[in-house]
């Protein structure tokens, strides 16, 4: 069983932000992050979650993440995810990462508990600070697809 514990951060909505995930696997521990300049907290939790399962190295797997964000949760649980893609997701933002999540979600046995943010619980404060930290670094990297898809709306 493999554990993936995930958040997003970000400071400003659209602002600069980030993602934390701790994958846990028996012995096995690891930690991901990364920075982004403009983004959105909902793309950033979207994202920690498609990094956490594009890490594993085998197909297949029986996997547990664990979030606090109810958009991934309730989009996933809710099927909601299933009436955007019948609708091409029209009107319906982060299209570019659900179809990557749908993608490598196919290759394992994925369910969702929601965890309570900010609540103490230990991997998901670690994710936390992960995703605050890596918000706050010089060199942020690129949402491209988050900017292109804003500045055409603002042209």
């Amino acid at each position: 069983m493999i554990e993936i514990f995930t958040d997003g951060a970000s400071s400003g909505n659209p602002g600069p932000g980030g993602y934390g995930v701790v994958l846990r696997a028996g012995q096995h521990y690891k930690e991901l992050s990364e920075g982004f300049r403009k983004t959105t907290n909902n793309r950033m939790e979207l994202l920690a979650v498609i990094k956490g399962l594009e890490a594993l190295k085998a197909p297949g797997q029986q996997v547990t993440v664990f979030s606090d964000s109810k958009y991934v949760i309730d989009s996933i649980e809710k099927r909601w995810l299933n009436g955007w893609l019948a609708k091409g997701f029209a009107g319906k933002k982060n299209k570019d990462l659900w179809l990557r999540y749908v993608e490598i979600s196919k290759l394992h046995k994925v369910r969702f508990v929601w965890v309570k943010g900010h609540a103490g619980h230990p991997e998901n404060e670690r994710c936390d600070q992960l995703a605050v930290a890596a918000s706050k670094q010089k060199d942020l990297l690129i949402d491209s697809v988050f900017e292109m898809e804003n500045a055409k709306g603002n042209a």
